[in-house]
């Protein structure tokens, strides 16, 4: 188990470390900042490290396996009617629990946050219903997404332009650390009772659907109430002197996120005991294993959001905001973003559930050294085309449309795993790292060339939710591409092989032998 933790950490250690020494060279070359800012931020990577060993290993021990044998259960009951309304509250409980959309709904004016979360609670539990219902009934993903999302382009010419981009947003912030293991193995499960050879494809895409929810919900929202310019919530930076007022800083906040993580958890748990109680499908040994895998999740998700929120969102919009203020600086913040981009998603907790899912369901066929670069490219475009955006006032729909115009067409010409893959990416990548390091650079960097908050600064959510569907459904078009050409050069051989006479065919009985 220790080794297994040991390990864990030691990949946290790899993919986190790329964004602390670009922040930390940033810090020396372009925006100096104060050693106990630079401390602080330090002691925040070093907690998101742990934070995120720890909970890896609890989604492998508790969330995954969970989630899993409620979707087999469920199926089992032949009760469609259970099962969606089953999938309904689940939805509804762990977006609730959700730690990233408790930072959106602070950062909005003008709607309670209460509101907020309970619409788009909502949304993601009726969509997570829709999801379970295509899978059971083997509905084409692709021809749900795209109908859903021409409802939802259509629904934005009727709410007030300033809205659109805090819409967007929420459908990333929803889908994250706490809501993606359970999703992702639930889907696995209700497919995994289907005997076709497309159940495996179909097990993803809960994911893309439930990330619909919250936008139309947050939309239809919208139409009620107006967010104005308002003023949202401002993330100064902590001044710190020793090194007693770093940790005073973090063992402050401690309580108060362990606090949330207890409520999400909790509710999930709570959800899970009611379920064990009913079918008592696991048996003493495996609920051993996921209290303590909760365990775990607990710890790692504490020290996680401790570590990012106290060190991370203050050095972001410190850094947006000085460098938006120099002419010449600001136009660096294009080829940073992309870095920022490119390496941050390694750190997303989420990511690392997904990428493991895939290569065990496809046999390794899709390994995890693809996902990753192409992960990567797609954070490194939308970061570059966020801060192009952000420098220009250009409004966020002339990305949108084009480019879910773009994966929406991709659909229809890539093999259906990959469409899965691509839409629950563009839900993963936008995890907790993005609301609250590239959310607050971007607002600083608004804040620093005076535009609209509202407008401007949020949307870069959705950006990084956007860019994934293109770039990984192109991978699955190259995938493509040479499984045609393998099945071409073997029809080949084995016409050669047929005209030649000397070629010696070895023929086997069902037994193997000669």
């Amino acid at each position: 188990m220790n080794k297994i933790l040991y390990g864990k950490i030691m990949e946290a250690f790899s993919s986190v470390l790329p964004i602390t020494l670009i922040v930390l060279l940033a810090s020396v070359f372009l925006v100096p900042m104060p050693t106990g800012t630079i401390l602080t931020f330090i002691v925040g990577a070093s907690l998101l490290i742990i934070g995120m060993g720890f909970f890896t290993m609890g989604a492998d021990m508790a969330m995954m396996p969970m989630g899993e044998g409620i979707g087999i259960q469920l199926t089992k009951t032949f009760n469609i009617a259970l099962a969606l309304l089953v999938s309904f509250i689940m939805g509804i409980v762990i977006t609730v629990a959700e730690p990233d959309l408790q930072v959106l709904s602070r950062q909005v004016p003008s709607i309670p946050p209460v509101k907020l979360i309970f619409a788009v609670a909502c949304g993601v539990g009726f969509f997570f219903m829709i999801a379970i219902f295509r899978i059971l009934f083997k509905i084409r993903l692709s021809v749900l997404l795209f109908v859903f999302y021409l409802i939802t382009f259509g629904l934005v010419f009727f709410t007030p332009a300033n809205f659109v981009p805090v819409a967007f947003d929420s459908g990333g912030v929803t889908t994250g650390p706490i809501t993606v293991p359970f999703i992702l193995s639930m889907g696995l499960g209700v497919a995994a009772l289907r005997t076709d050879k497309n159940s495996q494809n179909d097990s993803f895409g809960l994911v893309a659907l439930c990330s619909i929810g919250p936008i139309l919900a947050i939309l239809l929202l919208g139409t009620f109430f107006d967010p104005g310019g308002g003023q949202v919530e401002s993330h100064q930076v902590p001044v710190v002197e020793t090194s007693r007022d770093v940790v005073e800083i973090f063992a402050v906040q401690f309580p108060h996120y362990a606090n949330e993580v207890i409520k999400a958890l909790g509710a999930v748990l709570f959800i899970f005991f009611i379920f064990q109680l009913i079918f008592r499908r696991y048996k003493r040994h495996q609920l051993a294993r996921i209290v303590v895998g909760f365990f775990y999740t607990f710890i790692g998700l504490v020290v996680f959001l401790t570590g990012v929120n106290v060190g991370f969102i203050p050095v972001g919009q410190f850094l947006g905001v000085e460098m938006a203020i120099s002419p010449l600086k600001r136009w660096i913040l294009i080829p940073l973003g992309m870095l920022f981009g490119y390496f941050i998603v390694k750190a997303e907790p989420a990511v690392h559930v997904l990428i493991k899912e895939v290569e065990e369901i496809s046999s390794g066929a899709i390994p995890q050294k693809v996902l990753k670069r192409g992960f990567s490219i797609g954070m490194a475009a939308a970061l570059g085309l966020s801060m192009l955006r952000l420098l220009l006032g250009i409004h966020l729909l002339w990305f949108l449309v084009p480019g879910y115009i773009i994966a929406l067409g991709l659909t229809f010409f890539v093999p259906a795993i990959f469409t899965g893959i691509a839409f629950d990416s563009g839900g993963v990548c936008s995890g907790p790292l993005t609301s609250t390091f590239l959310l607050p650079l971007a607002m600083g960097t608004c804040e620093g060339l005076g535009g609209d908050l509202m407008i401007n600064a949020f949307g870069i959510v959705s950006m990084v939710a956007m860019t994934p569907l293109i770039i990984i459904q192109v991978i699955g078009l190259i995938y493509r591409r040479k499984l045609k050409t393998s099945d071409e050069l073997s029809k080949e051989e084995l016409e050669a092989m047929a005209l030649d006479d000397s070629a010696v065919i070895i023929e086997y009985d069902y037994e193997g032998a000669l």
